[in-house]
């Protein structure tokens, strides 16, 4: 089962990455346990259940991917536009490169896990909303900003960014329900219109 220190690193790697490949009801525990090469023995010294397996990895996710990712693109040293329209284009990007990968497009891992179990697990249900909600804080600190600066009509900045997740979120889906991708290069262009942003250029080139 290779090393039993890193055992419960794998199952949490192998998790996310099956989830988010397959569905999380299609997943078992013994295809997660083959992925990450640990005996289903093992598992159950780590975790009680899929569900907390599920939880765990979900943070993991965020706190080795998502926040360092999003501390760098929307970092207080780029221009606000130019931090929510960089992370659009890095979405279409990282979907666009597993689409070439798997042959489908995958969308979010977090949301898709949450629109699937939303009223089964529990426990799993509030990481992703908790998830979702820590990533909103940095739209809105980017909105916020870009008020501040005169680059964007004045609104509520925490009501802006939740209607920015809506968007990027409805398009993911909308893009991984069709299968194609190129429905997520009109993201910026788009998130700048809904916000009103006070941009007569061409959609952000700093990144």
């Amino acid at each position: 089962m290779g090393r039993t220190s890193d055992a419960n690193q794998r199952l949490m790697t192998a998790a996310i990455d099956l989830m988010w490949e397959e569905s999380y009801g299609a997943v078992t525990i013994d295809d997660i346990c083959k992925r990450a090469d640990v005996k289903k023995g093992s598992f159950y010294y780590f975790f009680k259940s899929k569900a907390d397996l599920a939880v765990a990895a979900l943070e993991k996710l965020w706190a080795d991917d998502w926040k360092p990712r999003l501390d760098r693109l929307f970092s207080p040293s780029v221009e606000p536009l130019d931090r929510i329209t960089g992370y659009l284009e890095a979405l279409y990007i990282l979907q666009a490169e597993h689409f070439k990968k798997y042959g489908k497009v995958l969308g979010c891992p977090v949301c898709t896990v949450g629109s699937e179990i939303s009223t089964q697990e529990v426990d799993v249900n509030a990481k992703v909303r908790e998830i979702i909600s820590r990533k909103w804080k940095y739209y809105e600190s980017a909105i916020r900003d870009a008020t501040a600066a005169g680059l964007m009509e004045a609104g509520d900045p925490a009501k802006k960014a939740q209607t920015l997740g809506f968007l990027i979120e409805g398009a993911m889906s909308q893009a991984r329900i069709m299968n194609n991708t190129e429905s997520l290069r009109n993201l910026p262009a788009s998130a700048l219109e809904m916000l009103r942003a006070k941009l007569p250029t061409a959609v952000g080139t700093g990144h």
